[in-house]
């Protein structure tokens, strides 16, 4: 035996030892500065009293970048693995933000919403089930479903069967994209602007006024000699006349989509269905329709989703008042118009449950059109 080789390996295992404890005093080390460095930038934001450009600079680089050195330092550890656990955690490095966002602004949210759905008022005393009871026995609770009912019903058959319509009919047409940019240019205004406008197209001030100070609908009404009406107090029908207001916004959304499918309709299959005699109606339903039949669906379930958590043009036209209420906005009002901490979260769960079998439905759908 070569009694000149031990001290070389026991040279070489103290270096290997070395680097390894270096290494994981490094792995710690660094991670815990990094979550200082943020924790005081974060206590700086909440805090400080300094001008708001100085507050605006800070807030982009703290976030920007402590993002970025949360994505380099993570990576450098796990790099700094064995080949073995790299390959299996260095993909997480990447969805890791990601999955970290959605935990702390979705995730933890909502469970705490459904926590605070079994208190009281102020959260201070447990009730258990009252707030769901209330949730569906109380009778403007009753109200708000029927409306959101309506919405759900009425408002997503019109707004995929009007885009559904003006995508069949514009397609092929010289003024096609005039067409379509008129029709798409309501999904530029936001909703609470949308509202503010349709306000003074039902505006009614009452008998006697002239017709300049009456809304556009009445000034029609009244120049072909009717009568000028408060269409916003009617129930039920001032939901279908809200609804219309959902209609001139999404069916740009629709149109846009289902034209793109029926552009991706083979041409040959539509040209040998006209050869063999198939007349334009028969193209449409027996060709067109089965065809883009997948994506029919998903814009349908996603205008319905909308549809389901509606809120803005109900709060800006009427406030939820005169039988319009819908449940978003009833959650708003015992929310924070009530102080009802209890009943708004339950009825944010009720809501949240509501949505998530369309959700998936939908999910299912982008699924086997292997979107994902």
């Amino acid at each position: 035996m070569d009694n000149s080789r031990v001290p070389q390996e026991k040279t070489g295992v103290l270096a290997w030892a070395a680097a390894n404890v270096s290494r994981l005093v490094i792995s710690l080390f660094v991670p815990v500065v990094t979550f200082i460095v943020l924790w005081q930038g974060f206590l700086f934001l909440r805090d400080s009293n300094a001008p708001q450009v100085v507050i605006v600079i800070v807030s982009i680089l703290w976030g920007v970048g402590g993002v970025a050195m949360l994505y380099f330092i993570t990576n450098y550890l796990v790099e700094s693995l064995p080949q073995a656990w790299m390959h299996r955690l260095q993909p997480f490095v990447f969805v890791g933000p990601a999955l970290a966002i959605l935990a702390w602004f979705l995730a933890i949210p909502t469970l705490r919403t459904l926590w605070l759905s079994f208190f009281g008022p102020r959260s201070a005393n447990f009730v258990g089930l009252d707030n769901y009871i209330f949730a569906f026995t109380d009778r403007v609770m009753l109200e708000t479903f029927r409306n959101n009912l309506l919405w759900m019903v009425f408002g997503t058959f019109f707004c995929v069967s009007f885009g559904l319509l003006i995508a069949v009919l514009a397609d092929k047409s010289p003024y096609e994209k005039v067409y379509k940019a008129i029709i798409f240019m309501p999904m530029a205004i936001s909703f609470v602007g949308a509202g503010v406008i349709w306000r003074f197209v039902y505006a009614y001030l009452g008998e006697g006024v002239g017709i300049e100070e009456i809304g556009l609908i009445n000034a029609i009404v009244v120049a072909m000699g009717g009568q000028a009406q408060p269409w916003l107090l009617l129930p039920p029908w001032n939901n279908f006349f809200l609804i219309a207001i959902m209609v001139w916004l999404q069916t740009g959304y629709s149109m846009v989509i289902l034209s793109s499918a029926i552009k991706g309709i083979p041409e040959e299959i539509i040209e040998a269905a006209r050869v063999d005699g198939a007349n334009e109606f028969q193209v449409f339903f027996q060709i067109m329709i089965p065809s883009i039949q997948t994506i029919l669906v998903a814009v349908s379930t996603t205008v319905l989703i909308f549809s389901l958590k509606l809120f803005d043009i109900v709060r800006v036209m009427t406030g939820g008042n005169y039988g319009t209420n819908v449940i978003a906005n009833e959650f708003y009002l015992q929310q924070f118009t009530y102080s009802n901490t209890g009943r708004g979260a339950a009825i944010a769960i009720v809501l949240l449950v509501a949505v998530i079998p369309v959700m998936i439905y939908n999910l299912r759908s982008f699924s086997e059109r292997k979107a994902f």
